[in-house]
């Protein structure tokens, strides 16, 4: 049977700052970012399943990637642990702000590296995840691609 990708697409608000930049970007700011993630697997061919025809149903596509990375990011700051934002990082959690420290420089780069991370171990056996888009801005984005790495 023929493998075949499927894309789901995700929006989440998230802000960020980029410790030691030396542009705008080193200022408290966030984005809508959009999330594309594609899969690949053999479409189930059971015809007594209930998913027969599927290679992945999309809602279990989307309870994962949503457990995993919007319900967590979407109106949410993330810092990098290891900079002077910690102590801000500090006082937003203290007044009931979703923040989250990471071990990296919150890029789109860094970010999809870390979604990738988080959703390929989440998927089936028999679904591979396949690549990764990270929309940051209407005409800027990353992507990540699992035959390069």
């Amino acid at each position: 049977m023929s493998k075949i990708r499927i894309t789901k697409q995700f929006d989440f608000e998230t802000g960020h700052a980029l410790y030691g930049y030396d542009g705008k970007c080193k200022n408290v700011h966030g984005h809508s970012y959009k999330l594309s993630v594609t899969v690949i697997g053999t479409p189930i061919s059971d015809n007594n399943h209930v998913k027969f025809g599927m290679v992945i149903d999309f809602k279990d596509l989307k309870d994962i990637v949503e457990g995993e990375i919007v319900d967590k990011f979407d109106h949410a700051t993330v810092f990098n642990k290891n900079t002077p934002h910690v102590e801000l990082a500090n006082e937003l959690q203290s007044r009931g702000h979703n923040v989250i420290l990471v071990d990296y420089q919150p890029t789109s780069e860094m970010m999809i590296v870390d979604f990738a991370e988080k959703i390929k171990y989440k998927l089936p056996s028999n679904i591979q995840l396949h690549s990764l888009r990270l929309q940051e801005t209407g005409t800027s984005h990353a992507e990540w691609y699992a035959s390069d790495n």
